[in-house]
């Protein structure tokens, strides 16, 4: 990977200002970089090469006369082929779409990207219309995991996580529906944040209603604070986004993790079977809280396994999306799509509204915890990153995704902040990831406390295997408690 493709967001734009290199070099390399990893890992669905070049002389041009468009001005950026990009289509890994059409509009979070300058480098790749928690599809095939090519990237948002981890851009649009952002993220090894619902506009909304988010996957939790404070501006096409930020997530940053109130849930209270490596990661990062200043205690939010209620909306908007396709259309979809889709039609409003009724227990029962706790902590996953091309982890006996995502979806049903963070790698070489979870509309504790992990050496893959950052990890201890009935 050549030095540039190694910068961060953040880097990158102090580099333009300085002069030390050009939207043009940067933009070149990133493009050179995915031409070259493309056939082996399969994260794009299209590449613009000559777009993302015109852009990036316009950007130059923008930097030497000292006027630059916006915060991130230069930086190459992908988007997930769920959201819009006006000039080309948008596919949503499915054969069912036309390619030909007018494509004018972006969406709300790539409108503002483009109204600060960024440079758009192509689409990557989803499952189709986003259904499942590992990226592959009928359309573009399977999306691969840049540390070993046998493995899965995880999903929806694949092959966002894939180039970013590869350095084809330090930033990319995901969206996370039941951790979308937040799976690949962890299988990756990068930054993955699913902010609080409708703090990142979305349009056309979802067929999955609110469970689905707009989130950045980046190098970093700086890189993710600069991106939210771009793409969080309102947008008048999303009546259930929320209104202005009333202050910058990336001047949140510096507030440090001292003081605050962690609670760190290992298994959710045992109902989550976790691997070996897995644990000891994420163990050793929360200890690295401690040490940091942070009040950790060992405690498990008060909820079951919100699976069924889960499965009955997500099912029910497979049907809504699937909805108006003919039956040649149908033939082609993804087999498990068409599955759940049929499931989901056979669905009635009451037991819908069953769903949401479990859904508002939960989030009451999340605010309360966020009463005695700033933060909570736990796995991304119970597993590193397994088989390509399939759903479930081969002998797992879980029938769809969620079996195997169990510490993600509850966070979309209640509509919180949270991100995976890179907390190093298994004893196979796979990225771990670590979760933190802060109650609704506050993005900023979740990106403070990944920005001290970063900052203290404990964030990152690789950060626990080798000399250095949590040498004394063992020796920081903390409390258990239970959380409030």
């Amino acid at each position: 990977m050549s030095e540039l493709t190694e910068l961060s967001a953040v880097r990158l734009v102090e580099g333009y200002r300085k002069g030390e290199f050009s939207p043009v070099d940067v933009t070149r390399e990133a493009l050179e970089r995915a031409e070259r990893v493309q056939p082996e890992v399969n994260a794009f669905v299209r590449i613009d090469t000559e777009p993302a070049l015109a852009q990036a002389r316009e950007s130059e041009g923008r930097w030497r006369r000292g006027e630059p468009a916006g915060a991130v001005d230069g930086v190459p950026v992908t988007v997930k082929d769920i959201l819009l990009v006006r000039g080309g289509p948008t596919l949503k890994g499915s054969r069912t779409i036309a390619e030909k059409g007018s494509w004018d509009e972006d969406a709300p979070s790539v409108a503002r990207l483009r109204e600060h300058g960024a440079v758009f480098l192509g689409k990557t790749t989803t499952p189709e219309f986003g259904w499942k928690g590992v990226t592959d599809s009928p359309l573009s095939g399977v999306t691969r995991n840049p540390y070993d090519l046998s493995r899965t990237a995880g999903g929806s948002s694949g092959g966002a996580a894939a180039a970013v981890a590869l350095g084809v851009g330090p930033l990319a649009l995901g969206t996370d529906g039941g951790g979308s952002v937040r799976i690949p993220a962890a299988f990756c090894g990068v930054f993955g944040l699913k902010p609080t619902y409708g703090r990142v506009p979305l349009y056309p909304a979802s067929a999955f209603g609110t469970l689905s988010h707009v989130g950045p996957l980046t190098r970093d939790a700086a890189d993710a604070a600069l991106m939210l404070d771009v793409i969080s501006g309102p947008d008048a096409r999303d009546w259930s986004g929320l209104g202005p930020v009333s202050g910058s997530f990336v001047d949140a940053l510096a507030g440090g993790v001292r003081g605050l109130r962690v609670a760190y849930s290992a298994s959710l209270g045992g109902q989550v079977a976790v691997q070996p490596g897995v644990a000891s990661a994420v163990r050793r990062a929360v200890e690295g809280l401690a040490g940091l200043g942070a009040y950790v205690s060992e405690a498990d939010p008060d909820f079951g396994d919100p699976v069924g209620a889960f499965h009955t909306l997500w099912f029910a908007g497979a049907a809504r999306v699937t909805q108006r396709l003919g039956a040649a259309q149908l033939a082609v979809l993804d087999p498990g799509l068409r599955e759940i889709r049929e499931a989901g039609a056979r669905l009635s409003a009451l037991e819908y509204l069953a769903a949401v009724d479990v859904r508002m227990d939960l989030g009451r029962r999340m605010g309360a915890f966020h009463e005695r706790y700033d933060v909570l902590v736990t796995p991304a996953l119970p597993v590193t990153a397994f088989e390509a091309g399939v759903e479930v982890p081969g002998g797992s006996g879980h029938r769809r995704w969620t079996g195997w995502t169990p510490f993600t979806y509850p966070f979309n049903l209640t509509q919180q902040p949270a991100a995976s963070v890179p907390v190093g790698v298994d004893g196979s070489g796979l990225p771990v990831g670590l979760q933190v979870v802060a109650a609704r509309h506050r993005d900023d504790l979740v990106l403070r406390v990944g920005h001290a992990l970063y900052g203290a050496g404990v964030a990152g893959v690789g950060s626990l295997t080798g000399e250095g950052a949590l040498s004394g990890a063992g020796a920081w201890g903390f409390s258990r408690s239970s959380p409030r009935p």
